[in-house]
């Protein structure tokens, strides 16, 4: 475990402070959970006992010594609580600090320039992963070969082709059959011509014809021919 954080002795982090917060971390990581960077409290005066702030990929976590460094206060927040981040460059240091979604403010001064500007990038880059998560593709079989469109459509015309060609042989050609329709009977002795007809009488004698034609009385045909000379009256 030791030999993962000396990665964050590079920005002038207090190599005692960094041993310290490694042999609590090894209880309090969760599973999954990765360290991404570890920031130190440098005071103007010689600081035995800084404050700490570690970066995870689930947490940001709040390091203070007590007791003469004997025990330590934990104090944590998820990336879903943190609603911003901030860092102030002052004379001596840097510093950090973060607002949650329920208001509450949390600040750590005396960070050096360099440890407080990657924390900063790393938070914004944490925030910015839960704004923006990104989507893993579904792996791939290494032995699938590709298919292309244009093969893809090949394939399909040969395998229409060859199924007409299998129903062709096998159903024979069904015949051609041309309806004709009778010319319209003539007007039955004793019934009033169309021409003698109001326009509501019209309507109601095309409405009859669509009923012969719903019930199968009639031909379609027929059906058109008497709906073309009742319209011409119209």
């Amino acid at each position: 475990m030791k030999e993962q954080f000396k990665k964050f002795l590079n920005e002038e982090q207090d190599p005692k402070a960094i041993e310290k917060i490694t042999s609590k971390l090894n209880d309090l990581l969760m599973k999954g959970e990765e360290v991404g960077y570890i920031a130190v409290q440098k005071k103007p005066a010689i600081t035995v006992f800084p404050d700490s702030i570690v970066l995870t990929n689930k947490r940001i976590i709040i390091c203070k010594p007590k007791n003469l460094g004997l025990s330590m206060d934990f104090t944590d927040y998820t990336w879903d609580d943190i609603a911003s981040t901030f860092v102030k460059e002052n004379i001596l240091g840097s510093e950090f600090s973060f607002g949650t979604k329920t208001d509450l403010a949390v600040s750590i001064d005396y960070i050096p320039k360099i440890q407080a500007r990657k924390i900063y990038t790393y938070a914004k880059e944490q925030l910015d992963l839960l704004k923006n998560p990104v989507q893993t593709a579904t792996p791939v079989q290494e032995t699938a070969e590709p298919v292309f469109e244009e093969e893809a459509e090949e394939e399909i015309e040969e395998v229409e082709t060859e199924e007409v060609t299998s129903f062709a042989e096998i159903l024979p050609a069904a015949p051609v059959v041309t309806e004709t329709y009778e010319p319209l009977p003539t007007q039955p002795a004793g019934e009033r011509k169309l021409s003698d007809l109001s326009k509501e009488e019209l309507f109601d004698k095309l409405q009859n014809y669509k009923k012969l034609l719903d019930n199968g009385l009639i031909m379609q045909g027929e059906y058109d021919a008497y709906k073309k000379e009742i319209l011409s009256y119209m």
